[in-house]
């Protein structure tokens, strides 16, 4: 069974970010193409199997089904919902930063 990604507003938002930064403040648009590319081909393969990656352990991501994958130096976080077939993609993070308090920040949106 096929099931569709899809992004969420925040997710967006940090890939655009993380593109930009690399892109801009690293002065390295090359490598700011080839990292989202990498992240977006990791992205695509959840449309196949989506529960093999772990989920998240901290409540309370770990009881509404909160997975995570570690892509390069960045973590995705994703929600898998049975009821619509559908992964959706909640935040990518440098796995560098405060991971608690930013998913803290983060208002889960379908």
């Amino acid at each position: 069974m096929s099931w569709n990604v899809t992004y969420t507003a925040g997710a967006r938002r940090d890939l655009r970010n993380l593109y930009e930064y690399i892109a801009t403040d690293l002065c390295s648009p090359d490598t700011a193409a080839d990292q989202a590319g990498r992240i977006m081909k990791e992205i695509r393969s959840l449309d196949e199997m989506p529960m093999r990656y772990r989920l998240y352990d901290e409540e309370p991501w770990h009881s509404q089904g909160l997975r995570f994958f570690p892509v390069d130096n960045y973590l995705v976080f994703y929600l898998p919902r049975e009821s619509d077939n559908t992964v959706y993609i909640v935040r990518i993070m440098y796995g560098g930063r405060d991971i608690r308090r930013q998913l803290k920040e983060t208002k889960i949106q379908y």
